[in-house]
C-alpha cells in the first residue's frame, strides 16, 4: 500500500506541466521526491501513514500524517537513529523535531498522552510538526 501511495505521488509530480515554471517545478519535484524516500524508513521505526495528500498548484505540496507509539521513540532510540542516518537531512529534521517535542513536553511535567503524531508538510519550505497526544482542535 505504501509503495502504491509513493508511486502515485511520483506520477503526480511528473505531471505538474506548464502551470509552474521549469526551475520551480524541478526544484519542488526534487524536494518532494527526497522526502518521499523517508516514509518507508519511518514506517520501519513504527510510524504508520494515516493520511497522505498532495496539492498540485503553482506551489505544490505534500502533506503526510503518521502515527506511532511513544515506546519506539526513547531518547536513546532517537540518538541511535540520528547516528545511523547522519547526513540525511530530511530524516535528521524529523528526528530532531521528535526529540525536541519530547524534551519540551517533559518540561511541562504533564502526563504524556497517546499517540505520537508526526505531520510532514513538504513545499518549497518543508515543515515538520510533532503532536504528542490526540489534538482536540486542528490548526
Amino acid at each position: 500500500m505504501l509503495d502504491d501511495i509513493l508511486e502515485g505521488a511520483r506520477k503526480a509530480m511528473s505531471g505538474l506541466a506548464s502551470t509552474v515554471g521549469e526551475g520551480t517545478r524541478e526544484k519542488t519535484s526534487k524536494l518532494i521526491e527526497d522526502w518521499l524516500e523517508i516514509f518507508p524508513i519511518l514506517e520501519g521505526y513504527g510510524l504508520k501513514i494515516t493520511s497522505f495528500s498532495m496539492t498540485l498548484a503553482i506551489n505544490p505540496s505534500l502533506n503526510v500524517e503518521l502515527v506511532g507509539a511513544h515506546s519506539n521513540w526513547t531518547e536513546e532510540a532517537i540518538r541511535q537513529r540520528m547516528k545511523n542516518h547522519k547526513g540525511e537531512t530530511a530524516l535528521l529534521t524529523v528526528f530532531t523535531a521528535i526529540r525536541t517535542a519530547y524534551r519540551l513536553q517533559r518540561q511541562t511535567k504533564a502526563e504524556l498522552q497517546d499517540p505520537l503524531i508526526l505531520k510532514v508538510i513538504v513545499r518549497l519550505t518543508p515543515e515538520v510538526r510533532v503532536v504528542l497526544g490526540q489534538p482536540v482542535l486542528e490548526d
